[in-house]
């Protein structure tokens, strides 16, 4: 299959920072109009205040950073790296108990998450908790798994920077050292070279460079549904759709998210909630759109058209 919006994302595709605000408020990737939000959308745009997170971060202004990533995880419960960097802000802010909070919120997402489980160590041996053997644990038992895979040097450093904190003082882990994240265009690249990537079928190093353009951009709405897609097309459907509920509750009318998510539906055999998606989508694209008529297409079928 071949989406309708995804041509136009190739051409010229930008999340970059400027325009994360426009592309929530349009719906992200071919989204809708400017509609009045439904009464559950969320109050911040998350793709915005985690631009000026970011920033904050970069100029170690911590307190403006804990703010901006604390409406990003009010907005997007679910953004494993908003909770993670929250927890960096608020260590670097000296609110060590409020940084364990977040970071213990990224480890319960994302149980194997590296970077959750140093910051959780290091909160913790902040705070002379002894849990922090806990964590050192279990990043030396994953170290050991490993061997010499991927992650063998960040669970180095994290073994490291773990164990250095439980042996010092308390303030070794309120001053976080400088950290400079990669720009927009990094992002851009990353999010450019992930669609093409799912256009050869490739999704393991799709998801790879999802990820990428995540850490720069966090939950934005186009990153979520093409993350649903790789996961769909991998067979896990139950993971898919937890990245197209997200998209669309950040972006209620994101046409790409509605359409993939009723696709989804059709290949789960359940045409109710597919035909509930088609006339979401028709609702949105008053004049109709490509992605009503692909759905629609689905629906007719009861599965993948061919082409």
């Amino acid at each position: 299959m071949r989406p309708s919006w995804r041509a136009g994302l190739i051409i010229g595709a930008t999340l970059s920072l400027g325009l994360a605000g426009q592309a929530l408020g349009s719906g992200g990737g071919g989204g809708g109009g400017g509609d009045m939000p439904s009464a559950s959308a969320p109050t911040y745009d998350p793709a915005a205040e985690y631009a000026k997170g970011i920033a904050s971060l970069n100029v170690q202004d911590y307190k403006a950073a804990a703010r901006a990533f604390g409406h990003v995880t009010e907005a997007a419960p679910n953004s494993v790296e908003s909770w993670r960097l929250l927890g960096l802000a608020r260590a670097g802010a000296g609110d060590l108990k409020g940084a364990r909070r977040a970071y213990e919120r990224a480890v319960k997402l994302a149980p194997d998450d590296i970077e959750g489980h140093q910051g959780l160590g290091l909160a913790l041996a902040g705070l002379k908790d002894p849990k922090a053997q806990v964590e050192l644990d279990w990043l030396k038992a994953r170290a050991t798994t490993c061997g010499t895979c991927a992650d063998s040097s960040p669970l180095k450093t994290a073994i490291d920077a773990v164990q250095a904190a439980i042996g010092a003082a308390p303030a070794a882990a309120l001053s976080p050292p400088p950290m400079l994240f990669a720009g927009p265009a990094a992002g851009d690249t990353a999010y450019v070279q992930a669609v093409s990537l799912i256009n050869e079928h490739r999704y393991d190093d799709a998801l790879a460079a999802l990820a990428q353009a995540r850490e720069v951009f966090g939950p934005h709405p186009d990153i979520l549904t093409y993350q649903g897609y790789a996961w769909r097309k991998k067979g896990q459907f139950d993971r898919a759709e937890t990245y197209y509920r997200q998209a669309l509750a950040i972006a209620p009318e994101h046409r790409g998210a509605t359409e993939y998510y009723g696709e989804l539906k059709v290949e789960r055999g359940d045409m109710t909630g597919a035909r509930a998606l088609l006339a979401r989508l028709d609702h949105i694209c008053a004049y109709g759109c490509a992605e009503a008529e692909e759905l629609r297409r689905w629906i007719a079928v009861g599965h993948e058209p061919q082409l």
